[in-house]
């Protein structure tokens, strides 16, 4: 690599760390509003919130590299031609393709990584973030019970406790549970624990009553009790039964997927449609990068500015994320529209690339002596 294109690629590097931590820190601050309640109101220890919140980055993090990327590119190259960096490297015989081979190796780093991210750390990440979810809903489903409210701890199952005091005792329960529509059973207590045995978790409570409804005869049974367990079974099963989202499938489950997604042809296309999407975005940032460099490096230098070619390069920028989005909220419903996730970056750097190679024959042809007259 030559000095000046160490120079480029310093600046750039630099320049794409700095915007994505900044890009990272805003996302955090956003999904720490919603990770913010477990400590706050939930009562879970710090240890887990940090953890949560690490396993956050790498979810949004193939998103935010190409992004920043193009930021970085925007900025560093539109400083160096106010000041004057750039109109001295064209004046010293250096191209289009020269000036813009940092950025492209930079772009060819980033797509790397979010190769890396998308294939391997992102589906683990996701797969972490949901088991610690239900962790959470289960190991500290007693602090996530609030105070004076109606707690919905599942489907058709209502905690409703006067107060907790330090030792983690439940006062004033009271638990309505309608998990079968034909008997519904109301439990009454005075005061009530949360345990956690082999088959799930429990609330355990202390002298009160159990009343349950037959609604086909309109029977009310009533069962006075000192001590009474009521199965909250309902927060542990769902981790076992639900059907996992393409995000949290590993790659090889998304080559070979399994024979319930198989005969799920919604699920089958949502698979279909992150398998694609794995392989073709990293794409977008060599095609975020050229784009931005056919724009800045194209033309002639103007002492006026380049605002216009920076506000060209971002609406160009949106306009391939948004069609990249709209595409896979489409393939996953339409196979159709699978090739066309590949043919849009590919169509967004073929004409970038030929810009590129333009400008530089433009170059050549200036600085090759012009002929001399016929003898």
């Amino acid at each position: 690599m030559k000095r000046l294109e160490r120079y480029l690629f310093r600046n750039l590097l630099v320049a794409t760390l700095y915007s994505t931590a900044g890009l990272t820190i805003t996302i955090w601050l956003s999904q720490s509003l919603r990770l913010i309640e477990i400590v706050v109101e939930a009562g879970a220890p710090l240890r887990l919130f940090l953890w949560l919140l690490l396993l956050t980055v790498p979810t949004f993090l193939g998103i935010v590299l190409p992004i920043a990327l193009v930021g970085a590119i925007l900025f560093t190259y539109n400083r160096m031609t106010q000041d004057s960096e750039l109109v001295v490297m064209r004046a010293a015989g250096v191209g289009p393709i020269g000036l813009a081979k940092p950025a492209l190796m930079l772009a060819g780093g980033v797509m790397a990584l979010v190769y890396a991210l998308n294939l391997w750390i992102t589906p683990a990440a996701h797969r972490e973030l949901v088991r610690m979810e239900y962790t959470v809903r289960t190991d500290y489903s007693q602090l996530l019970l609030r105070e004076g409210v109606f707690n919905e701890v599942g489907d058709r199952l209502s905690v409703y406790m006067r107060e907790r005091d330090g030792e983690g005792n439940l006062h004033g329960v009271l638990i309505h549970d309608s998990r079968d529509p034909e008997r519904p059973i109301t439990v009454i207590g005075t005061r009530a624990v949360m345990v956690q045995a082999e088959a799930g978790a429990r609330i355990v409570v202390y002298e009160g009553n159990r009343q349950e409804m037959e609604r086909a005869t309109g029977k009310l049974s009533q069962l006075f009790f000192d001590r009474y367990a009521v199965d909250l079974k309902v927060l542990t099963d769902d981790a076992h039964e639900r059907f996992p989202d393409v995000r949290e499938r590993t790659t090889a489950e998304l080559l070979d997927p399994p024979p319930d997604a198989l005969r799920n042809e919604r699920a089958l296309g949502q698979i279909r449609a992150e398998l694609h999407h794995r392989v073709v975005s990293p794409f977008l940032a060599m095609a975020f990068t050229m784009m931005a460099m056919a724009c800045l490096l194209s033309g002639e230098f103007n002492r006026r500015g380049q605002s216009g070619r920076v506000a060209l390069a971002v609406l160009m920028v949106v306009l391939l994320q948004s069609a990249a989005l709209a595409l896979n909220s489409l393939a996953a419903r339409m196979p159709a529209f699978v090739p066309a996730m590949y043919l849009v970056p590919l169509m967004a750097m073929l004409p970038a690339l030929w810009v590129l190679a333009r400008g530089r024959r433009g170059i050549a042809r200036r600085l090759l002596p012009a002929p001399g007259p016929a003898r």
